[in-house]
Formats: C-alpha cells, sequence, structure tokens
C-alpha cells in the first residue's frame, strides 16, 4: 500500500467530515472508551464518528490529534490488515503525535481484530463501525478482550427523526395545535418509511429504501455467504415480511418456501435466517413461555427499519405498528434475551423481564368485534403468571387510563410513546 495515498485519504477525510450537517444521536460517549459500534446498513454509524471528532473539534482537539479513515473508500481497495499499522506511520509523518482513530467500515479488512486489539493495548483511543454483527461473535469478543463497548446503532429514532426534520419536541410544544399536527405528519412519513438518517428528509424515499435493501439482500447476506439460491432467498423474506405478527417455525418456513418451487432444507434457512440477523435485517422475538427447543425454533421476526418491512406490504398497518413496537422495544432493552412474547393458553405481543412491563399493540380498540375485550382480558391473565409492574396497550391514535380488577392499563398513541417509551 503506498503510504502517499493514505496521506491523501487522511488529509481529504480532514476536509470533508466537518462539512457534514450532523443530528446528534441519544448516546454519551465515555470520555476514554474504545467503541465498536455495530447495525444495519445506512443506519448512521459514520455519523455518530462524525458526532464524536466535530465534538472534539470543538473543544479544540485538532486533526493532528485525530485519524478518520473509512474502509469503503475505493483507494484503499487492495487494503490488507498488514496494511493498517502504515495508517499510524502515515500520521506519524505528517504530525509525530499518536492520535485518536476513528476506523469506519473495517469489516472490509480482513483479520481488522487483531489490530484493534493492539491498539488498544498500546492505549489508542478507537472508535470502530461496522455493518456485519459477525464482527461481534464470540471468537471477535475474544480477540478483543473486553477492550471495546459494543454498541448496537439503529436508524433514528422518532425523537431523532423529528429534529432530522428541524422539529424539536418538548412537552408543552405539544399542547400546540398546529405543532401536533405537524407531529402526527410526520409520524405517519415515519410510520410507512422508516428512519433510515439519510432518507428522513427525502420526498420520495422508495427507491432509497429499495436500494438499502437490494444492498443488504444481494451484498451483505447473499454474496458474502455465497448463496446461488436468491430467489428461495427473497421468497424466505417476503414470507417472514407478511408474517410478522406470527411465530414461525424453521420447518414451516422450509416448506413455504419450497411450495414455490425453490427446494431447500430447514438446515438451509436456518443458515439464511442466521445470515439476515447478522447483517441486522432481521430481529427475532422469543416466547417467554415456550420451552427451549420452542424458543429457538418458533420465533416471531421483527424488520429493523418500518422502511424496508413496508416495502413487501400491501394494506399492512397492523404489522408495521407492532413492528414499529418491536424495534423501539429493542433499541431501548438490546437485542438479546431482553424483550420476549407470551404464548401459552393465552397471546401477550411483549413482555419485558427487566422492568415487568407487558404490551399488547392493538391498532384500533373498536371494540365491535371483541378486541377492547380480548385485549384487556389477556393483559390480566399474564399477571397471574409472571411478574406485571406496568399493563399497556400501544394503538394508532387511541388514549386512555383503564381500571379494572384492581389493575391500571395505559392506553397510549404510538407516536406518543415513542417520543416518551416509559
Amino acid at each position: 500500500m503506498d503510504k502517499n495515498i493514505l496521506k491523501t485519504v487522511i488529509a481529504d477525510n480532514q476536509a470533508e467530515v466537518p462539512k457534514y450537517k450532523v443530528i446528534p444521536r441519544h448516546f454519551t460517549f465515555e470520555e476514554f472508551g474504545n467503541y465498536v459500534f455495530v447495525g444495519i446498513r445506512r443506519a448512521g454509524k459514520s455519523f455518530l464518528l462524525y458526532q464524536r471528532i466535530q465534538q472534539l473539534l470543538n473543544r479544540g482537539t485538532g486533526w493532528d490529534e485525530m485519524l478518520y479513515i473509512n474502509f469503503e473508500d475505493e483507494r484503499l481497495t487492495d487494503m490488507t490488515a498488514q496494511d493498517l499499522n502504515l495508517l499510524l506511520e502515515a500520521h506519524l509523518e505528517m504530525y509525530g503525535k499518536q492520535p485518536i482513530l476513528f476506523l469506519d467500515e473495517i469489516q472490509n479488512i480482513s483479520g481488522w481484530e487483531k489490530f484493534a486489539r493492539r491498539m488498544a493495548d498500546t492505549k489508542h483511543q478507537v472508535y470502530i463501525t461496522g455493518s456485519n454483527a459477525n464482527m461481534l461473535s464470540h471468537d471477535i469478543q475474544t480477540t478483543l478482550g473486553g477492550r471495546y463497548i459494543p454498541v448496537d446503532v439503529y436508524p433514528y429514532d422518532f425523537s431523532e427523526f423529528l429534529k432530522a426534520n428541524d422539529m424539536d419536541i418538548t412537552a408543552n410544544s405539544l399542547f400546540s395545535t398546529a405543532i401536533k399536527a405537524e407531529v402526527l405528519r410526520k409520524f405517519n412519513d415515519y410510520f410507512y418509511f422508516g428512519g433510515f438518517p439519510e432518507s428522513a428528509k427525502f420526498p420520495a424515499k422508495r427507491d432509497y429504501l429499495t436500494s438499502v435493501y437490494q444492498k443488504i439482500y444481494l451484498g451483505d447476506i447473499a454474496t458474502r455467504h455465497a448463496i446461488d439460491n436468491t430467489f428461495a432467498l427473497r421468497i424466505m423474506f417476503k414470507k417472514l415480511a407478511e408474517s410478522t405478527k406470527q411465530p414461525l417455525s424453521f420447518s414451516r418456513i422450509a416448506h413455504i418456501v419450497s411450495s414455490t418451487g425453490a427446494k431447500v432444507g430447514t438446515n438451509t434457512v436456518i443458515n439464511y435466517l442466521e445470515y439476515a440477523r447478522d447483517a441486522w435485517l432481521i430481529n427475532p422475538v422469543q416466547n417467554i413461555a415456550g420451552k427451549l427447543v420452542d424458543k429457538e425454533t418458533v420465533p416471531k421476526y421483527y424488520f429493523t427499519d418500518n422502511g424496508i418491512l413496508n416495502l413487501f406490504l400491501l394494506e399492512g398497518n397492523t404489522s408495521l405498528l407492532e413492528n414499529m413496537v418491536a424495534i423501539n422495544l429493542l433499541r431501548k432493552y438490546g437485542r438479546n434475551d431482553s424483550v420476549y412474547f407470551y404464548n401459552k393458553g393465552i397471546e401477550v405481543d411483549f413482555y419485558i423481564p427487566d422492568d415487568g412491563t407487558a404490551i399488547q399493540v392493538c391498532y384500533s380498540l373498536d371494540n365491535s368485534d371483541g378486541t377492547f375485550e380480548r385485549e384487556v382480558k389477556a393483559l390480566l391473565k399474564i399477571t397471574k403468571v409472571l411478574a406485571c409492574n406496568r399493563l399497556l396497550i400501544i394503538t394508532l391514535t387511541s388514549e386512555q387510563e383503564i381500571e379494572t380488577n384492581g389493575r391500571k392499563i395505559d392506553v397510549i398513541p404510538v407516536w406518543k410513546w415513542l417520543l416518551d417509551p416509559t
């Protein structure tokens, strides 16, 4: 690798990074922490690095003390793990100082983990992003030896989406009829097209979402894992989208996909699902009442962003509502063993063991079909089998407080819950 090329890349990045308009995310950086940011493609991981760099620049830290590299830069295509140390040499020759390292999309460099560990061992401060959850596999975590703090990065939450659209909302501002109407209009956009940062202000988002999905589906999953049967993969994702609210077994998915003529076995489906989870396209949620085998093999699947889910759906409002609640819960509580559903005699959409919250998601509480009674009854029944400190029904628009059988159930519209999901 030509060191002069690296110096050019370093200098070009110094000119470009301060130009980005950054919407500060809801994340507080530890002053001397080393971080690995992971998440779905285009979730805004790079902008977290820009946010931190701009914070440091504003405090008086200069570029002589920072080094930012994006490993998706085509000038670095031939770079290998053995070349990573040349970055330090190039910066040292330019400035004579040990820099804080900002390494963007580093998963493109095979073997990056040992370099990252050595940097931590030699007291460099390091910020790393990557799109592949395999970056945090057990093997890599062992290699990094606990020297880095892993952070899951999702697309914008609703309050971040509003800020990106020049709306800084307070509790008092929502009393304004005009502001509330504008919030609801923006929520409609967020509900159907999701929160990918780059598209937050796009008037037409569908083409952008299709492009992002294609890069994940073909690049992060099919190409990376050498999948030839892309038709089966596409059919599987379509079925997952259509079944967002329902538990699906591996064997059921294999049967459905095979019935289209794209023959796949159960083991192949298991692999495909794992690849999709690693790429952050989908997120399984387990049945807390299920036996071990059922927990692992019959989860529900939710898409990381409503915009991508909506690409597959026609008249899918109820699925989009439940998906939005699921992702916000995963964002708040964590992606692993933190959010569940309950299905054993009764069905409750979500249960959070950490704070004993049970949640039903209901598009409308119109009781003409018994919906109201059914949702309330399920919440009351789950209190008999699990510790429940709070009972919630999240709807599209309804808001009320229900007192029944000595329990309080809060009914709250999803847009308001998203702004204060306590």
